[in-house]
């Protein structure tokens, strides 16, 4: 019989018997999991389900049939003796030569043996002799007739193993066959049937953590089966292949500017790099080297392309330009999308390309699962872009070119994240820049090598040309170090930090309003920032009813809410449904399939906030996005309301849009205050116009001394505070709020002793 012998490591496993250091077999138990125990397992699956036996849930018990059919031909009789069980296997499984009948006779009377030392009576050595014949025939006469060859029958088994099983595995395993037994619950069970683990060994590896949910034999195979289908669709691989970052120093820009020629001289490989460096070593040089490498990068003839802070989106026409069909599995669809890149003239090159592109979408498959739909879109969109930059990173591509790709500022999506890691795959050097420690680049890849640096350089361009190279002073940047120590997480912000704001609208009681209303915005509750966005808390409310009936106080009250930077609306409507609107007969334009055309409104003639600074334009159109998305105006997507409400957003009045451009989100915000005394309902621009200041960051107040329901006709839901705060007066005349005195509100001590609130009433 073989002992058992140890490994050093799992490729042990699938060395033949003659080479084997310790001539011997393996029997190990795994109770963990990882990356290098899933492809082993993968491998040893696949070598198991041809040469020898994986056995998934228990080894069933002999059934009537099958106890019959053996009395039928070997009788009941058992003996206690090696040649009673050699004589046995040789009529009852007359495939096995006679060194497999030896060993196999001999690992079975040992096993019998122990069992009889243990207590056992002869009845229960039968029966463990009849069930162990019974299972070599029906399950394992696949293995035995392989016992004693140099390519040593492998076992498989899942689960949580019985004495019997255990019993007869260890009798196949010494008579010459590898087994690794797969426990999913710990080794708690099987200690209990074999405590000194003397049958088999415990593997004990680094990196060892839990199963994956749903790991099993059946995954396994599964994943295998999903290989062999994946294999078909690269077709003919390239003969070159990518050596990516292999051959580096570790320098980032000397790295990329390193010549072709001297990166390595294995013809099998094309040499490149794949580099992101966060943050700068020197913020007085940086510039100008970056200006320098992309000079010397021409200078040596090498193909170019630099991207600064987004990679555009696919246009409508480069879109159009790819040939697409009607998919119904994801192998279908990328060996469909992939005739696309017939294009390429040069062989090798589409090889190198095609394999590139089904690694990336059978990754991107893993992450979106089977959403075909989605994987499909990002495949067009890498397709696109491909197209888009082939022209000036590989035209006429020869062994060993290696073209350049720069992108400055990171990866904002999965979609730029996917494309760069297809080309890092290419004969492309890929460099990302994020100088700005403040942005993160979202792209992670296995192949990546990173250069940190610890100071940080707010830069958004590529400095192509000597014009465009900038150089700050050494006291430029000393004060921009400043201004970070002093501005970052201090509680106190510089102007116009920053540029983008999310709107918290405060539940409050009536008293808090007039408190809050002339606070700066960081001092109210639920004030923060997170990620360069400021969360703004603002007042949204309706004031129902005039306080104690007292008219005069009313007037002032709102008097004292006016600050420099309110605007006051005293009759409704504000806006009137036939005021003329010039954006009106655009709008339509401006919105596709549910989202804002940004580039067709920005580049629009009639466009009224070019004049904005940019970040502000932006902050305009993603909140008027949000306005649609949430329907908050009544019709949105339904009768065309959005049109409405896009024409409006872009055609505010003058004061207000002077507001917005110098609104700072963490000092004071701009206000609204809009006064209707009247029954008139506002119209529906007023709506859209309110409903839109409070996105941004504007506190708006009704005033409804009437009560009535004449502001919310047009909201799709509740969308603000209502305090009713006393008695509804009609038909009131609001008066000259400029010209108002606030002493009118104060009482005199004789109306405070007698409570002569006619006065106030009339």
């Amino acid at each position: 019989m073989l002992e058992h012998k140890k490994i050093r490591n799992l490729g042990d496993y699938f060395v033949e018997l003659n080479s084997r250091q310790d001539k011997g077999v393996y029997f190990y138990r795994i109770n963990g999991y990882s990356a290098e125990i899933g492809d082993f397992l993968k491998k040893y699956y696949d070598v198991a389900r041809r040469t020898g036996v994986v056995i998934e849930g228990k080894i069933q018990n002999p059934d009537e049939k099958k106890l019959a059919y053996y009395s039928e031909i070997m009788g009941m009789d058992f003996q206690m003796n090696i040649g009673f069980i050699t004589m046995s296997l040789k009529k009852w499984l007359p495939r096995m030569n006679d060194y497999q009948r030896q060993y196999v006779a001999a690992s079975i009377y040992d096993s019998l043996d122990s069992m009889q030392k243990s207590g056992k009576t002869e009845n229960m050595l039968k029966n463990a002799y009849i069930k162990f014949m019974c299972w070599l025939y029906y399950k394992f006469e696949r293995i035995v007739t392989q016992l004693g060859e140099n390519n040593i029958p492998k076992m498989l088994y899942e689960g949580d193993i019985s004495k019997y099983e255990l019993m007869l595995i260890s009798i196949l395993s010494k008579a010459g066959c590898d087994v690794v037994l797969l426990q999913y619950h710990g080794d708690e069970g099987y200690l209990k049937v074999d405590a000194n683990s003397y049958l088999s060994d415990n593997l004990q590896m680094k990196g060892m953590q839990a199963w994956p949910e749903g790991f099993c034999i059946k995954a396994i195979r599964d994943e295998l089966q999903n290989d062999m289908n994946n294999e078909r669709l690269y077709g003919t691989k390239p003969t070159v292949n990518n050596c990516t970052n292999a051959w580096i120093k570790g320098k980032g820009l000397d790295d990329v500017r390193e010549s072709v020629t001297i990166r390595g001289n294995d013809s099998k490989f094309f040499y490149n790099c794949f580099c992101r460096m966060n943050g700068v070593q020197d913020k007085l040089t940086y510039t100008n080297e970056l200006f320098l490498l992309q000079q010397e990068i021409r200078n040596s003839k090498r193909k170019l392309v630099i991207v600064n802070e987004e990679i555009a989106k696919p246009t409508p026409e480069e879109i159009a330009g790819i040939k697409r069909g009607n998919y119904t599995k994801h192998d279908q669809m990328i060996l469909d999308l992939a005739k696309n890149l017939n294009f390429i003239s040069n062989i090798e090159l589409k090889r190198i390309v095609h394999k590139s592109f089904v690694d990336a979408i059978l990754a991107e498959q893993k992450k979106e699962g089977s959403n075909l739909n989605k994987l499909t879109n990002k495949a067009i969109y890498l397709l696109c872009w491909f197209k888009r930059y082939l022209p000036d990173l590989l035209a006429n591509w020869k062994m060993p070119d290696i073209g350049c790709f720069i992108y400055m500022g990171g990866c904002k999506n999965d979609n730029e994240a996917m494309f760069l890691s297809f080309l890092a795959r290419l004969p492309v050097d890929v460099l990302i820049l994020c100088p700005n420690l403040n942005k993160k680049c979202c792209l992670e890849d296995k192949l990546l090598y990173e250069v940190n640096y610890s100071e940080s350089l707010s830069i958004t361009k590529y400095p192509e040309e000597s014009s465009q190279v900038k150089i700050g002073t050494v006291a430029y940047h000393a004060e921009r170090e400043l201004d970070t120590l002093m501005y970052q997480d201090t509680g106190m912000y510089r102007i116009q930090q920053y540029g983008k704001a999310n709107v918290i609208s405060l539940q409050t009681m009536y008293e808090e309003i007039k408190i809050l209303w002339d606070q700066e915005l960081k001092y109210r509750p639920s004030f923060s920032t997170v990620d360069g966005v400021v969360n703004i808390p603002v007042v949204f409310a309706k004031i129902s009813g005039v306080k104690d009936g007292l008219i005069a106080p009313y007037w002032v009250y709102i008097k004292e809410l006016i600050t420099n930077d309110t605007i006051v609306i005293t009759s409704a409507p504000y806006i009137k449904s036939t005021a003329p609107n010039p954006m009106k007969s655009f709008s339509a334009e401006f919105f596709k399939n549910g989202k804002l055309q940004r580039n067709k409104i920005k580049n629009h003639p009639n466009y009224p906030y070019s004049i904005l600074r940019e970040d502000m334009q932006d902050f305009i159109l993603d909140k008027l996005q949000v306005l649609i998305d949430q329907k908050l105006i009544r019709g949105i997507g339904e009768n065309g309301t959005e049109y409405t409400v896009i024409a409006q957003v872009l055609n505010l009045p003058k004061d207000i849009v002077r507001m917005i451009q110098k609104f700072d989100f963490t000092k004071k915000n701009p206000k609204l205050i809009y006064i209707n005394t009247t029954e008139t309902i506002i119209s529906l621009e007023d709506s859209i116009l309110t409903a839109f200041l409070n996105l941004i960051g504007f506190d708006v107040i009704f005033f409804v001394p009437t009560g009535y329901q004449c502001i919310e006709k047009h909201f799709n839901k509740k969308l603000m505070e209502e305090h009713q705060i006393g008695e509804y007066k009609y038909d009131l005349q609001v008066p000259d709020l400029k010209r108002l005195s606030l002493n009118n509100a104060r009482p005199s001590w004789h109306d405070k002793i007698f409570k002569r609130g006619n006065k106030y009433g009339t």
